[in-house]
């Protein structure tokens, strides 16, 4: 089902898990790019930067190699315009650098909007709302029918730290894996960990932590599970961001690990 700025890729009845895919499309919407400052090399730069790139078609191909398919939710809008990811309210600590629900300010700390941009709550009812309800629905979906959801939230991030960042200093290792104290199980971490192994070392919330849960069963349901994958993009993207010889192996531990979540109990 393509919805206005996400896509849901219907997976096998019995099926547990969900791939989550917020961060890999580039596209911007006309009326959404007309407010952003940035000439066009400097936006094709911004969204190179901040792009999850080819993370869709890395789900994909592991979904496609598991018997029993995820579901797949996909955003298929950059970012730039919303991103999914941020809580929409003052709980956001990315806020304090421009870049919660709705980005004011670029990876490097430039203005990615103006200081007196007055159209976020137009874009968070447009986008944000509606697709924080369609997954919110989905993840609802597959509880009453399986019993148990499994929520792989699926990201990459670039070898060096953006300057407008809250995590400098940390860590970057091949496969940061994020989780959750309610959310993720010790199974789910320790298969994680377990199906990352063969890309190299891998570190727990480091330098990303958590992982995305819909906020009507975050801290409510222990039957909803959910764990982050955070791939260094050079394990997988040469430096035109295209795929090496890497991506077999991310692919393969991707789909080691929705086939271990299918059959956590």
């Amino acid at each position: 089902m393509l919805g206005y700025n996400f896509e849901i890729v219907e997976g096998s009845p019995d099926s547990r898990v969900i791939l989550h895919v917020p961060h890999s499309a580039t596209f911007i919407p006309p009326n959404v790019r007309a407010d952003i400052l940035l000439n066009d090399s400097q936006l094709q730069s911004e969204l190179d930067s901040m792009t999850d790139t080819k993370t869709e078609e890395i789900a994909r191909r592991a979904a496609a190699l598991s018997e029993v398919r995820p579901w797949l939710f996909i955003n298929k809008y950059s970012r730039l315009v919303i991103d999914p990811e941020r809580f929409p309210d003052e709980r956001e600590i990315m806020n304090k650098v421009g870049m919660g629900a709705v980005y004011r300010k670029t990876s490097t700390g430039e203005n990615l909007r103006s200081p007196d941009f007055a159209g976020k709550k137009e874009l968070l009812d447009t986008y944000f709302h509606p697709y924080a309800k369609a997954i919110t629905d989905l993840v609802s979906q597959r509880l009453n029918s399986a019993g148990k959801v499994v929520i792989l939230d699926i990201h990459s991030y670039r070898p060096e730290q953006h300057v407008n960042a809250v995590n400098h200093g940390q860590k970057r290792p091949a496969m940061c894996i994020g989780t959750d104290s309610f959310h993720t199980s010790t199974e789910l971490k320790n298969l994680g960990i377990q199906c990352f192994a063969p890309m190299g070392d891998v570190y727990e919330n480091e330098p990303y932590a958590g992982t995305y849960v819909p906020l009507k069963h975050y801290g409510v349901d222990t039957f909803v599970q959910a764990m982050m994958m955070e791939t260094r993009a050079d394990t997988f993207l040469d430096e035109k961001l295209e795929f090496h010889a890497g991506s077999k192996t991310v692919i393969d531990c991707l789909s080691s690990l929705i086939v271990g979540a299918q059959l956590l109990k």
